[in-house]
């Protein structure tokens, strides 16, 4: 069986499907359970509040590939109690991170690559630009200028930009212990351009370097160590599943969260 893979054809599907911070919380209530999840019964039951069915097909389809396509990370979801908004704003930004290309090189990459020459903000307009950059012709200037503006409110809902007007600070979100766990945890078992120390969801949130290296030492998942280039990344557990067994974060009702 082949490992999940984070995601690499371009795509548009950010324009219908952003951060989706609520709806992600309530998706994992149900579709972690492992009912069969359609457009037409959360409609009926108003799940996901007062939303066209066409709109529903669109929300859960795009949910589907954030989620489903990672099994134990649904399940490790499904069955979190008590989430603290920090690590429900990460885990939403790194799931649509692994499901959309752009978005992951536009937080992961050109973000951190404005900080290094001098540039401590972003406007719409030098998206705009850096989309041209990296697909050219594809998409109509209209369909940029859309894209532009779902990445920064999406970037902005993660806490990665600090403001919904130009310029906008580029900033760098609060990553919990138990956030940055899970991270190190899934990756582990997700094919990922670069390695597990060095790729787009750690420097999103600014883990690089020295700066990453202390956080992973007093990390209670992990016996970190370096010694110049040699790394032991001492896994405390075998899996994500497992990490979150055994730090308390399952199991809880689907009635639970749907109505919380």
């Amino acid at each position: 069986m082949s490992r999940p893979h984070e995601e690499t054809r371009l795509h548009t599907r950010l324009l219908k499907c952003t951060l989706e911070l609520e709806n992600s919380r309530i998706y994992w209530g149900l579709a972690g359970s492992g009912v069969a999840l359609t457009a037409e019964q959360a409609f009926e039951e108003g799940w996901f509040g007062h939303r066209s069915l066409s709109r529903l097909r669109e929300l859960l389809g795009d949910l589907r590939v954030r989620f489903d396509a990672f099994p134990s990370a649904l399940q490790v979801l499904h069955g979190w109690k008590e989430m603290a908004p920090d690590t429900q704003r990460l885990i939403c930004h790194w799931h649509l991170q692994l499901a959309d290309p752009l978005y992951r090189h536009f937080t992961g990459s050109y973000r951190f690559d404005q900080l290094n020459h001098g540039h401590r903000t972003l406007s719409k307009q030098q998206v705009v630009r850096w989309l041209w950059e990296q697909t050219g012709e594809r998409w109509a200037i209209s369909t940029r200028l859309q894209i532009a503006s779902k990445l920064l409110s999406s970037a902005f809902a993660a806490g990665l930009i600090g403001s919904r007007r130009d310029p906008r600070p580029i900033t760098f979100p609060r990553v919990p212990e138990e956030a940055l766990s899970y991270l190190l945890y899934l990756l582990r078992e997700v094919e990922i351009s670069g390695t597990l120390l060095d790729n787009p969801y750690l420097v999103s949130v600014g883990l690089v370097g020295d700066f990453l290296d202390d956080r992973l030492r007093g990390l209670p998942g992990l016996a970190f160590g370096r010694q110049g280039e040699l790394v032991d990344m001492g896994w405390r557990h075998s899996d994500l599943t497992t990490w979150a067994d055994k730090n308390g974060v399952s199991l809880s009702p689907v009635e639970e969260a749907v109505a919380s």
